[in-house]
């Protein structure tokens, strides 16, 4: 499952490599689902094509192409999808669930095993109101800077343990099984502290680890744990400085503690005995 600094890297190379691209042809191959109700393959493929890709932005965890001066591509890969650049003559992976070629030739292919990923063509005014289950959107380290007391304030209200609390979209964006367990080892906080309960010190720590391990992972390409690799193919460079998530039983990267594992929420987490 890609997370925050995957997606970010994803949005931020196909930015550079398709702005001012003009799609050719779309195809639609698997049953990727589509947003807005009723809208059908033909549809969808008739107003995109010919179109000419503005520019690449991140909603939330939403990709959005900005296509002609008032319409939007939106992409929500979910939770097993992810995108490929690609030659148009490489063969089509059977996860392939639409393809979209350009007039200066290769392919951007969404690529699913699940039924997760949803993809829609909407006025970009109406982008909200297309997709209310990104609002209330929480904290986005990337996207909006904000101060640690800023943060402290969206914090102090929450009687939630922090664990779930950092994979809730709506209190921070993008962030799930992997950089929370990272951010709450760098914050040496417990995965069952309550929000509310954490002292201005505590606060701190934990702002300072979730901006900071953000964006080392997207300055490092995110992880390739399992499969995931980025949309030209290559492995992230992150992995080397994941601290503890999937190293059970081994020493953690700073040597202070080895690496334990418990069930948080039906979902392994990873952990060092000395967070408090």
């Amino acid at each position: 499952m890609a997370e925050l600094p995957e997606l970010e890297t994803a949005r931020r190379d196909l930015d550079k490599d398709l702005s001012g691209k003009k799609i050719k042809d779309v195809e639609v191959i698997g049953p990727v689902k589509q947003i807005v109700p009723g809208a059908t393959k033909k549809a969808l493929s008739d107003s995109l094509s010919g179109m000419k890709i503005v520019d690449v932005r991140r909603v939330g965890m939403l990709l959005v192409m900005g296509i002609g001066d008032e319409q939007s591509f939106v992409i929500d890969v979910g939770p097993t999808g992810f995108l490929q650049r690609t030659a148009s003559s490489d063969v089509i992976d059977d996860r392939t669930q639409l393809t979209i070629g350009f007039t200066q030739g290769g392919e951007l292919r969404l690529l699913d095993p699940g039924d997760g990923a949803r993809v829609s063509v909407v006025a970009t005014e109406n982008l909200e109101e297309a997709f209310p289950e990104m609002l209330p959107m929480g904290f986005d380290p990337i996207e909006e800077p904000m101060s640690w007391t800023a943060f402290g304030q969206l914090l102090v209200p929450q009687n939630r343990k922090l664990k779930g609390l950092l994979m809730d979209d709506s209190f921070v964006v993008g962030l799930g099984p992997i950089y929370s367990d990272e951010i709450l080892h760098a914050a040496l906080l417990r995965h069952d502290r309550i929000g509310s309960k954490l002292i201005t010190q505590e606060i701190r720590r934990l702002y300072r680890a979730i901006v900071e391990t953000v964006h080392n992972a997207c300055k490092h390409r995110g992880v390739s744990i399992g499969d995931m690799v980025d949309v030209f193919g290559e492995s992230g460079g992150y992995d080397e400085y994941i601290e503890v998530y999937g190293r059970v039983g081994e020493r953690s990267r700073n040597g202070r503690g080895d690496v334990m594992q418990s069930r948080v929420g039906g979902i392994p987490h990873y952990y060092c005995d000395y967070q408090v």
